[in-house]
C-alpha cells in the first residue's frame, strides 16, 4: 500500500495502562507547556500533512469493496481544521440488508461458524499479526481522522487492540458446554453455540479499539458480524477490512458499512434477520436501540453507554499525586472517554491546595496537533462536539460555579478547547450531572465518606469509578458501596483484555472483554438423551 509514515515508528509498550501519558514527563515538556498553551502556536501554523494515501472508502460486504446502493458519499473531516480528508461511501436500508444477507449466508452455508475452533482461532492471529505489521499507517490514518494523539494510538491503542484479537483467539476452542447430572435414565449436556448474525454498532472517541473489543469474541464464538462504524471517523476499520480479507477470513464473515444513525444504525438494529446486538455510544442512543430491538424481533442488546464517573480523593491522599491522577482520568483523550472521572470529589482538609494545583497542572496541559511529539491533547473530534463541549463551560459560569482556568477555545482553526477546570461545583449544576465528553474538570468538595458516597452513587450512570487513598479500609469500603461496573483504586484507565467492562444502571447492560463478553455471543442448549439399560442399573 502507498503509505508513507510522517514520523519515525515509536517503541511499542507491553502495558495495557494508559496512564504513560502522565509518566515520566520531562522536565523540557513541562517547561514548554506554558507557551504551547497561551500562544497556541502548533495550532495557528498550518497542521503536520499526513503522508497517507487514503485507499479504502467504500463499503466492505461479502468480502469486497463496493459502492454504495445510493451512489452516495459523505464526508470525513480532519478535526484540526475542519476540512475534507476523502469522500465515504453513504451505507444506507439497502446496504444494511445486503450485507445482511451476505453475513446470514456466511453463517448459514459458509465454513466459519463449521470450521474447527483451532482453525477460526488461527485466521484471528493472522488478523493479530497483520495489524501489528502495519501498525504506523493504521495510527496515522486513526490520528487523522479522529483527533487523537498520534503516539497514543501507536504505542499503546494498537498494541492493546493486537492483544485483545490474540486474546480471543486463544478462547476459540476452549469454548465448551457441560454435562449436567439430571434425576432418572437421562444423559443430560449443554452445547453453547454461536447466536449467529451480530449487529455491531461502534463510537467515535476509540474507533479501532472498539472494532476489535467488538469482532474478537463475535468472531471466537463462531457468529459473523455487520459493523456500523461511526460516521465520524470510518477510515481505520475500512483500512482494517483489508487486512480482514488477507488474513484469510471467508467472505461475507464480517461486513463494514459506513453510514449514519438513523439511517444505516436503524435498519441494522431493525432487521429481521439479526440475532444480536452489540453497540456503544451515548445513553439516548441506546435506548432508541433496544426499542429497535424489541420491536423487530426481540433480539438480545449489549450496552455500553454513558457514564459521570467519580473520581474520589480522600483525606489521606497525597495531594501531588492525586492532583495528577485526577488530571489523567479527566482530560485523557481530550476528554472524550465515557469512564472519564467527571466528578472530582476531594476532601474539604485538602480541597483548597487541591484545586491550586490542579489549576496548575491544567495551564501546564501541551494542547496542539495530535501528530506532533509532546503535545497531550489534541482536538476534539467535530464541530458539533466543540460546541456541545462550549455551551457546558458556558452554563457552569452561569450557574455560579467558579471557573480557575481556561472555558474557551484554543486558536482559531480546527476543534481545539483550552483545558477547563471548574471549583465549588454543586451535584445539581449541569456540569456535574451531564456526560459532557470534553476537557472540563469539575472539583466538588465533601466532609465524610457516608456523604460522598451517596452523592457518587446519585446518578443514573454507573460505568466506573476512582478512589485516591492510602488506607485499605477506605478502600474496602468505597468498592463495595460504589454502583459501577469498574472500580480503580490509586490508579485509573488501567485496562486488559480479560478485565471485564461495562455499566451498571443506565450505563449499560452486559459485558465487554474478559470471559464474560462471550456470553453475549453464545446461546445455550440443552441436549437430553433417553437411555435404556444405564449401567449404573
Amino acid at each position: 500500500m502507498a503509505i508513507r509514515m510522517i514520523t519515525s515508528r515509536l517503541s511499542h509498550s507491553s502495558s495495557s495502562s494508559l496512564a504513560f501519558l502522565f509518566q515520566g514527563r520531562n522536565s523540557r515538556v513541562a517547561a514548554t507547556a506554558a507557551l504551547r498553551y497561551t500562544t497556541a502556536a502548533p495550532i495557528a501554523q498550518d497542521p503536520i500533512k499526513p503522508s497517507v494515501n487514503v485507499e479504502y472508502t467504500k463499503l466492505f460486504i461479502n468480502g469486497q469493496f463496493v459502492d454504495s446502493t445510493s451512489g452516495k458519499t459523505f464526508p470525513t473531516l480532519d478535526p484540526r481544521t475542519g476540512e475534507v480528508i476523502a469522500h465515504v461511501d453513504e451505507g444506507d436500508v439497502e446496504d444494511i440488508n445486503r450485507a445482511v444477507v451476505a453475513a446470514r449466508n456466511a453463517f448459514d452455508e459458509g465454513p466459519w461458524p463449521k470450521m474447527s475452533a483451532y482453525e477460526r482461532s488461527k485466521v484471528l492471529f493472522r488478523i493479530a499479526d497483520l495489524i501489528e505489521k502495519h501498525n504506523d499507517e493504521i495510527a496515522t490514518l486513526e490520528t487523522w481522522d479522529s483527533g487523537k494523539l498520534y503516539q497514543q494510538v501507536a504505542t499503546i491503542e494498537i498494541p492493546m487492540i493486537v492483544r485483545i484479537l490474540r486474546y480471543y483467539a486463544g478462547w476459540a476452542d476452549k469454548i465448551h458446554g457441560l454435562t449436567v447430572p439430571a434425576d432418572g435414565p437421562y444423559h443430560v449436556q449443554t452445547l453453547h453455540e454461536p447466536i449467529g448474525v451480530v449487529g455491531q454498532i461502534i463510537p467515535w472517541n476509540f474507533p479501532l479499539l472498539m472494532f476489535a473489543w467488538k469482532i474478537g469474541p463475535a468472531l471466537a464464538c463462531g457468529n459473523t458480524v455487520v459493523l456500523k462504524t461511526a460516521e465520524q471517523t470510518p477510515l481505520s476499520a475500512l483500512y482494517v477490512s483489508k487486512l480482514l480479507q488477507e488474513a484469510g477470513l471467508p467472505e461475507g464473515v464480517v461486513n463494514v458499512i459506513s453510514g449514519f444513525g438513523p439511517t444505516a444504525g436503524a435498519a441494522l438494529c431493525s432487521h429481521m434477520d439479526v440475532d444480536k446486538l452489540a453497540f456503544t455510544g451515548s445513553t439516548d442512543t441506546g435506548k432508541t436501540i433496544m426499542s429497535l430491538a424489541a420491536n423487530s424481533n426481540l433480539k438480545p442488546v449489549t450496552l455500553e453507554l454513558g457514564g459521570k464517573s467519580p473520581f474520589i480523593v480522600c483525606e489521606d491522599a497525597d495531594v501531588d499525586q492525586a492532583v495528577e491522577f485526577a488530571h489523567f482520568a479527566l482530560f485523557f483523550n481530550q476528554g472524550q472517554c465515557c469512564c472519564a472521572g467527571s466528578r472530582t470529589y476531594v476532601h474539604e482538609s485538602i480541597y483548597d491546595e487541591f484545586v491550586e494545583k490542579a489549576k496548575a497542572r491544567a495551564l501546564k496541559r501541551t494542547v496542539g496537533d495530535p501528530f506532533e511529539s509532546g503535545n497531550e491533547q489534541g482536538p476534539q473530534i467535530s464541530s458539533e462536539q466543540f460546541e456541545k463541549v462550549l455551551k457546558y463551560i458556558r452554563s457552569g459560569v452561569e450557574s455560579g460555579a467558579t471557573l480557575e482556568t481556561g472555558g474557551d477555545r484554543l486558536g482559531t482553526r480546527g476543534y481545539y478547547i483550552k483545558p477547563t477546570v471548574f471549583s465549588n461545583v454543586k451535584d445539581d449544576m449541569l456540569i456535574a450531572t451531564d456526560e459532557i465528553f470534553g476537557p472540563v474538570q469539575s472539583i466538588l468538595k465533601f466532609k465524610d465518606h457516608d456523604e460522598v458516597i451517596r452523592r457518587a452513587n446519585a446518578t443514573k450512570y454507573g460505568l466506573a469509578a476512582g478512589v485516591f487513598t492510602k488506607n485499605i479500609d477506605t478502600a474496602n469500603t468505597f468498592m463495595r458501596a460504589l454502583r459501577v461496573g469498574t472500580i480503580w483504586i490509586n490508579c485509573f484507565d488501567i485496562f486488559d483484555a480479560a478485565i471485564p467492562f461495562g455499566g451498571y444502571k443506565m450505563s449499560g447492560q452486559g459485558r465487554e472483554k474478559g470471559e464474560y463478553s462471550l456470553k453475549q455471543y453464545l446461546q445455550v442448549k440443552a441436549v437430553v438423551t433417553s437411555l435404556k439399560n444405564p449401567a449404573w442399573l
